[in-house]
């Protein structure tokens, strides 16, 4: 059982680890699991601070329902038998609880999430989206890439706050939309309010108020509470907005990859795009809407200037 702990730990340190179902079914198999891989880890981390102790040492843990038994620390393929043999101090156990467990979760283009953080909050994901979330705290996001809505269960106490680039956005009681792509951050408030860089330029957004920042550059704007988050319901919709803008919406809805050609890349698009339940080839169609030719490429489409015939 040790060794099998000591196994499970070294895999799940691995940043590429994904077979959490694996892991979860091992931990319930046995009521003893757990507390092995519990003193397994920290056996390492005892280690790393030059402290031997016992196996005898209980290992001080949350309540059950807040057990979150998935650290990751660095590389522990030089931990064996022997060392989870003579297991686990009670120095450093209680800063171990504290420390930092992030992990991450993605999905491939064209594919959507919704996933439920354990302090009652949601997080809706669309595609091409990266979050990094941290199992020690769930009040604190990075949105690496992509857009995701955030349904925000509101803690005067504690604030919920996601990190896109450079910047934090903090929830004051609130659902809100976020995209991170390329050096562009873009905010769009639904219901409530959020605080955008609070230690610095401190915007305040309420609901129908969105937000653009172009690499420290930020314009404020307005949108229809109902319409911010609207790819959740297979709706885009835009006001003036640039094809750019477009194009990765599409990219991140339909799984194809869309490019604008540099003639028309700042030109804007007002109008509803309404997707398909299936989107293979939808982006073919647009080229009418957009006033585009879509041209079919190796890894995707581009969105060019429309060849005009003479009357």
């Amino acid at each position: 059982m040790r060794d099998e702990a000591v196994a499970w730990a070294v895999r799940v340190d691995d940043p590429g680890f994904a077979d959490w179902d694996g892991f979860t079914a091992w931990l319930e198999a046995d009521a003893r699991h757990a507390e092995a891989y519990d003193h397994a880890v920290l056996a390492a981390e005892a280690a790393d601070a030059g402290l031997i102790v016992p196996a005898s040492t209980p290992v001080i843990r949350p309540a059950p329902a807040l057990r979150q038994p998935l650290p990751r620390r660095r590389a522990l393929g030089w931990l064996g038998g022997a060392v989870a043999a003579s297991l686990v101090a009670v120095a450093g156990v209680q800063v171990f609880q504290d420390r930092a467990q992030p992990y991450a979760v993605e999905t491939a283009a064209g594919e959507t999430r919704v996933i439920a953080l354990a302090d009652g909050s949601r997080v809706a994901l669309n595609g091409g989206t990266r979050l990094t979330l941290d199992r020690a705290d769930a009040r604190e996001v990075t949105l690496e890439r992509g857009e995701a809505l955030f349904t925000v269960a509101h803690d005067d106490r504690d604030p919920f706050t996601v990190h896109a680039g450079n910047a934090e956005i903090v929830d004051l009681g609130t659902v809100f939309n976020v995209v991170r792509e390329g050096g562009e951050t873009r905010v769009g408030v639904a219901e409530g309010l959020v605080a955008y860089n609070p230690d610095a330029e401190n915007v305040r957004l309420e609901p129908g108020e969105t937000l653009v920042d172009a690499q420290g550059v930020i314009r404020l704007g307005r949108a229809a509470t109902g319409d911010i988050g609207g790819w959740k319901a297979g709706r885009l919709v835009y006001e003036g907005a640039p094809l750019t803008q477009v194009a990765g919406d599409l990219a991140r809805a339909t799984g194809t990859r869309v490019a604008v050609a540099p003639a028309i890349a700042a030109r804007q698009f007002t109008g509803v795009i309404a997707l398909p339940e299936k989107r293979a080839g939808f982006v073919a169609e647009l080229g009418p809407l957009l006033d585009v030719e879509v041209q079919p490429g190796e890894q995707g489409v581009t969105l060019s200037p429309r060849n005009r015939v003479a009357p």
